[in-house]
């Protein structure tokens, strides 16, 4: 269910990438406490520009545009995975780059998250499919469409991730890595 924002609380605006040179995810959430909803979640599809060089000047421009735009006050990206195919994984990282270095120039901290702490975080399993992710993103946001590309509900499941990690339960000093591991460890805590 989407929550309704509190004008009382002050904002913060997450910019949500999902990198990629041929489709590129990007999301706006607003947050305000435990309150949030979408602003913005879409793509730059650039699979018909053969340039990889032009691909990354796009994606600069255009983020900066979004930043200027928005002004959002952080920035959260998936962070680098390893896989078998190195090209990929070399045009993968110059996307992120790029995204990291619009937010560092425009003074926006960045915060990165990998591909299995993002599914864990908005799914509970930190193997679930884009299907599953892109899902749970329409059930917590109440979206009923679904976007044409995983690419776009991808970076709002970053955004979202960002926020959550945020919130993370800690006790007498101590952060746990979910409320799972918190209950672990302190189970007479728990009112049943």
């Amino acid at each position: 269910m989407l929550k309704k924002i509190v004008s009382s609380l002050p904002h913060t605006l997450i910019l949500g990438v999902d990198p990629g040179t041929n489709i590129l995810g990007f999301s706006l959430l607003d947050v305000q406490g435990d309150n949030y909803k979408l602003v913005v979640m879409d793509v730059m599809n650039l699979k018909s520009i053969s340039d990889p060089y032009r691909k990354l000047q796009i994606i600069y421009t255009r983020l900066q545009q979004t930043i200027r735009e928005y002004q959002p006050d952080e920035l959260a990206i998936e962070a680098p995975f390893f896989g078998k195919n190195v090209q990929s994984m070399l045009k993968l990282g110059r996307a992120q780059g790029v995204a990291i270095t619009v937010a560092i120039m425009n003074e926006i901290p960045v915060f990165e998250y990998s591909p299995k702490k993002i599914k864990q975080s908005i799914t509970g399993n930190g193997n679930a499919s884009k299907e599953q992710v892109a899902a749970m993103i329409g059930r917590i946001l109440a979206i009923k469409e679904q976007h044409e590309f995983f690419d776009a509900t991808d970076a709002m499941a970053v955004a979202l991730c960002h926020h959550f990690q945020k919130g993370k339960p800690v006790s007498k000093g101590k952060s746990y890595t979910g409320w799972k591991d918190f209950i672990t460890e302190n189970p007479g805590r728990v009112k049943k």
